[in-house]
């Protein structure tokens, strides 16, 4: 590999790269890949073998150390991030199969010529399952068969039982 005056008299190291990735850990976003990271895309890194004892042997040494680096990093970055995004959220109520729930008009299609006179909740409807951790399948009525029944937690309301008889 042949270097280009300018770069030897700046004293620059044909590896600057790995070693400015290696220094610049700590602004790697924590939902990023390790080789969305060192290539910006994304690479199979199984495909990747290279003998030890030639040059490229001991780029390839230096890589995997910067990506072993580069893993740890992601990794705190990914806890730090869930620990303060964690304080601000609140638990999602849990529906048993059976319990009637509100579902907030806010993404529903109505007849009403005006939003702002609508219902702002509709049902109350019955949970039959819970899909995943924050969703729910709901029993909709047959006129919205059109309508997907599975609808986020942040979408429903617990019905409360009232004191008031009738």
């Amino acid at each position: 590999m042949e270097k280009s005056p300018s770069l030897v008299e700046k004293g620059w190291n044909p590896l600057l790269h790995v070693d400015h990735l290696k220094k610049n850990l700590l602004t790697i976003h924590p939902t990023a890949k390790e080789f969305h990271v060192m290539w910006k895309e994304a690479c199979d890194t199984a495909s990747i073998h290279i003998s030890q004892d030639t040059p490229a042997g001991k780029i390839s040494s230096k890589l995997q150390s910067v990506q072993q680096v580069v893993r740890q990093e992601l990794e705190s970055g990914r806890k730090c991030f869930k620990k303060y995004e964690d304080k601000n959220r609140e638990i999602p109520p849990d529906f048993q199969p059976g319990d009637k729930v509100w579902l907030a008009s806010k993404r529903i299609k109505t007849t009403r010529p005006n939003k702002k006179l609508s219902e702002r909740w509709l049902g109350p409807f019955e949970a039959l399952k819970k899909i995943g951790s924050h969703a729910y399948h709901l029993k909709l009525p047959q006129q919205w068969k059109s309508a997907h029944p599975v609808f986020h937690v942040s979408l429903l309301e617990p019905v409360k039982q009232s004191n008031i008889p009738n």
